[in-house]
């Protein structure tokens, strides 16, 4: 691919993947796990069950919302559900970040939840896209 290049090119080809990798790494690192999230944003509600929150590890509560499927819940949770405002209430959280909080909770209860891969949050965020239409057919 480089035979051929001038020698600083190659070099100046290779630091730049080099960089870009080192970039998307740091961005990951520096996400939010599930219980940071909790502890910053979900634990004022749903430790006590404010506002009919499903409890932190009530698994007789959370089993019907774990039956509703990963993508589905947390994609209604993000565009606000029941009582929920959209977001838990903090805009500055990234869908990420808010989607393992929501599976750190659901795998406190019991559900077998991971953490989102990049084909989860494609699914929750076409889950989001059906959400919103729904809610404003209801309009």
């Amino acid at each position: 691919m480089f035979a051929g290049k001038p020698v600083n090119l190659r070099i100046a080809a290779v630091l730049l993947c080099c960089s870009t990798l080192a970039v998307s790494d740091a961005l990951a690192q520096s996400l939010k796990s599930g219980e940071q999230v909790y502890k910053e944003v979900c634990f004022a509600c749903h430790a006590a069950g404010v506002a009919n929150a499903p409890k932190f590890g009530d698994k007789k509560i959370w089993a019907p919302l774990i039956a509703e499927g990963q993508a589905v819940l947390t994609a209604h949770a993000w565009v606000g559900v029941r009582g929920m405002p959209a977001r838990g209430g903090s805009p500055n959280l990234t869908q990420e970040e808010f989607s393992r909080a929501v599976a750190y909770m659901a795998r406190a209860a019991g559900g077998k939840w991971q953490d989102p891969d990049a084909g989860m949050l494609r699914r929750i965020k076409a889950e989001e896209q059906v959400r919103i239409k729904s809610l404003n057919t209801k309009k």
